[in-house]
């Protein structure tokens, strides 16, 4: 039986070449799903932005919280609806969208961080002009398209120590609309923006999936030049087009890759960038 404390630090031995890789690059986390929902996930999630944190890593977290939209749609009686898979976002919806993620949302991850011995910053998109949108298609109601990132604010944020934790809402530029952008969108304009060396999307899927019913299918690297016919042959269906959408772009603009990662796995940020053992889908 091999020792566990031999164990824990061949662990850290095997992280030392990827702590030195990412040593002063910009990681970008898109943050959601069940790893926002779950207590132990939501712990698991807090303790590796800190980690990298502290080893050197310039993490920034973009986040979404479409559960707590819904929830509060509910309080006031209003009912969630959905067209092609966005939220249909009226004029009553955006203000509720606004007060839940540059509010709640957005402030109790600033505080559990900062309660855990991080040193985060809470950012929404529209300040300084951060993200700039049009409005995307009058059917989404107030759904914007990102029209000009400005990251000035986040980079000023990675400079002083911070772990900037944004939020996405954007400002109109087509008028005096705020406009809710899509968290994956959001986090991929983002890192393209502040040429990070890595984004990566947290979902509540195993990654990309040959058979989506078989999570022993997954597949472990895309190149982009093989996106096109996993389109075409269906293996990139549903809600995992707009993803892969995200991280195509943002590879071609240059983020050097993309990983869709399964957020309900304790420490899947971790395991993916510091170990050899990679568990999502890299794109690059």
């Amino acid at each position: 039986m091999s020792d566990p404390v031999v164990t824990r630090a061949q662990v850290l031995a095997e992280a030392l070449p990827y702590i030195q890789k990412f040593y002063g690059k910009t990681v970008v986390i898109k943050y959601g799903g069940n790893a926002m929902i779950s207590q132990e996930l939501r712990e698991a999630v807090i303790s590796d932005i800190i980690l990298l944190n502290l080893v050197g890593v310039h993490v920034v977290v973009v986040h979404g919280g479409g559960p707590e939209i819904s929830a509060m749609l509910r309080k006031i009686g209003k009912e969630s609806r959905f067209v092609d898979g966005l939220r249909y976002t009226d004029g009553e919806t955006m203000d509720i969208v606004q007060q839940v993620l540059c509010g709640k949302v957005n402030k109790d991850l600033v505080a559990t961080l900062n309660r855990r011995g991080g040193r985060a910053l809470g950012l929404c998109g529209m300040d300084a002009g951060l993200f700039q949108a049009r409005m995307l298609d009058e059917k989404y109601g107030l759904v914007g398209e990102i029209v000009q990132v400005s990251p000035a604010p986040v980079e000023d944020s990675l400079k002083e120590g911070y772990i900037p934790v944004v939020s996405t809402v954007a400002q109109g530029v087509d008028g005096e609309n705020a406009y809710n952008i899509n968290a994956d969108t959001a986090a991929a304009k983002l890192a393209v923006a502040l040429k990070a060396e890595k984004l990566l999307l947290l979902t509540d899927v195993r990654g990309l999936l040959r058979d989506p019913q078989d999570e022993s299918t997954l597949l472990p690297e895309v190149a982009l030049s093989d996106v096109p016919l996993l389109m075409k042959e269906g293996v990139i269906q549903g809600g995992m087009i707009p993803k892969v959408g995200c991280c195509v772009e943002a590879v071609r603009s240059g983020v050097r890759d993309a990983v869709i990662l399964d957020g309900r796995i304790p420490h899947s940020i971790l395991i993916e960038l510091l170990s050899d053992a990679g568990i999502g889908t890299l794109l690059h």
